[in-house]
């Protein structure tokens, strides 16, 4: 079996809620904080493979919005996989890889319904 991934940042609150929601159903899991162990370019290339880079980019939160407008400008997947890794926290959380994919984004049902 592959081990079930969750990362994030623990002070986010979709965090935490996944975190205790994954306890509540017994699913063991390893937490992989990004601001201690940020994900390679490798990682986050997969991530936009599997989920698609528009998903994993989060432009709603605080980080993207202090980016120079030229770097939100003409977004393209390799762009933004580097902005991501250059800072993590544009990453929309969590992102839990488990046995039969990814999750991006905490969504209860969509989790009950692919891990339970």
């Amino acid at each position: 079996m592959t081990e079930t991934i969750l990362y994030g940042i623990p002070n986010c609150d979709t965090v935490k809620k996944a975190r205790k929601w994954l306890d509540a159903q017994g699913l063991v899991h390893t937490f992989r904080d990004f601001k201690k162990d940020a994900p390679s370019a490798e990682e986050v290339g997969g991530w936009a493979d599997a989920a698609g880079w528009e998903v994993l980019l989060n432009k709603r939160g605080t980080t993207f919005r202090k980016l120079d407008d030229a770097d939100k400008a003409d977004l393209t997947r390799d762009r933004s996989i580097a902005l991501m890794v250059q800072h993590p926290s544009l990453i929309k959380r969590p992102v839990l890889e488990h046995e039969a994919g990814l999750l991006v984004g905490f969504k209860e049902p969509e989790w009950k319904d692919t891990l339970c």
